[in-house]
């Protein structure tokens, strides 16, 4: 009998279509849409309609195309997909333009492969990493994470208007980069355990790699970043985050595949004491528990912590809402985390239930004595997250 030879995973890595990023770039979104499709849906909520509706309006009308825009519902759900794919079928629409965050565009993605059409993202944010991917996190109504939907293709188009971001909330670009900075954690275990990403395959060269330049332009860039974008205004650092958050990151944790840092994200979203947060801030708490699994440097580790503390993401339970949780709202979070379909097990060791929560609850403690060692103010309780704003830089 002849021998049989194992076959090694292939590598993989899969992109946009097409990304384009600058300041003033979505008056010329129509002229990027047309050759995708020529009845296109856009997808937003009242807010980025208001704010963006002239200059979509103008920008479509110089392309020759209808302008048609469908009110999100707010919360990416699989019955909000559906909603959207049907309104898209009715009007005969061949493109999806998901415009506003991360929910808005990957709604829009679900909604488009319903519906057997093409899709676009337009963030106006960058907060996430979600425009550039082909799949989407879907949630329950309640807003608890519930799965990832996989697509056979990425977008066709991203475009992001670099001014847009300037003018939003500081806080989601703080965010996004809490997102970014996790791509490097998760890739590099990823790699060291030959697991699967997100492309369905082992990461190629180039997707560490991107994950790794996203991770170095923000520790380079992400302070002055933030602080220019304090004041709306788009300077080499916002568009340098801007790219890592976005296409950087985005490909990175897509081809290079998600680890404990997402999971725990996950496991955040299961209770409620954390739905104040953002998915960028509860990534950020997700890295520092991946970092304290895998026994990564005590001085690499306290110098994400001060970063990152610094940027103004979470770096304690305390600020996750969980300062005062008890054993089972803990426990909640962890069984979430560790779902057998979680990506935690995609670390280069097993990872049990007590590991992650023993790792959490080091969060804690770790944080505080990191911001009592750099003079940064005690961890806040969530009533008072809305109103943080980044610290000084590090020296």
């Amino acid at each position: 009998m002849a021998e049989t030879t194992a076959i090694r995973a292939p590598r993989s890595l899969i992109a946009p279509g097409r990304y384009v990023q600058g300041r003033g770039v979505l008056a010329e979104l129509g002229r990027y849409v047309a050759p995708i499709g020529s009845m296109p849906l856009i997808l937003t909520d009242a807010v980025v309609k208001e704010l963006t509706e002239a200059t979509v309006t103008e920008s479509f009308r110089r392309a020759g195309l209808p302008v048609r825009f469908e009110k999100f519902g707010g919360i990416p759900t699989a019955a909000e997909a559906r909603r959207v794919a049907d309104v898209a079928v009715e009007r005969g629409c061949d493109v999806i333009v998901g415009l506003g965050g991360g929910t808005v565009i990957d709604t829009a993605k679900a909604a488009g492969d319903n519906a057997g059409i093409r899709w676009v993202s337009v963030p106006t944010v960058a907060s996430t990493d979600a425009p550039t991917s082909a799949l989407s996190v879907v949630y329950t109504e309640e807003g608890a994470f519930e799965s990832y939907r996989f697509y056979a293709r990425n977008p066709d188009l991203v475009l992001v208007d670099t001014q847009l971001v300037a003018n939003a909330p500081v806080r989601f670009l703080v965010a996004g980069v809490g997102d970014a900075l996790a791509t490097w954690i998760e890739a590099r275990a990823v790699q060291r355990a030959s697991a699967t990403t997100m492309a369905g395959g082992l990461a190629t060269h180039a997707g560490i790699a991107l994950a790794r330049l996203s991770w170095d332009i923000l520790w380079e860039n992400a302070m002055p970043a933030v602080e220019a974008v304090r004041q709306n205004l788009v300077t080499p650092a916002v568009e340098a985050v801007v790219e890592a958050n976005t296409l950087l990151s985005g490909l990175g944790f897509e081809s290079g595949g998600l680890g404990a840092a997402h999971a725990v994200h996950d496991g955040l979203t299961a209770v409620p004491h954390t739905h104040h947060l953002v998915h960028g801030e509860k990534v950020n708490i997700g890295s520092i528990t991946q970092l304290i699994l895998e026994a990564a440097p005590t001085a690499e580790i306290r110098r994400f912590v001060e970063f990152t503390a610094r940027l103004g993401l979470p770096t304690t339970l305390t600020e996750a809402g969980l300062g005062d949780a008890d054993e089972e709202v803990l426990r909640a979070v962890v069984a979430a985390a560790t779902a057998p379909e979680e990506t935690i097990h995609n670390l280069p060791f097993p990872v049990s239930a007590d590991d992650v929560l023993d790792a959490l609850k080091a969060v804690e403690v770790l944080g505080r004595s990191v911001r009592a060692e750099a003079g940064l103010p005690e961890p806040q309780a969530p009533e008072s997250l809305r109103t943080r704003v980044p610290t000084a830089r590090m020296a």
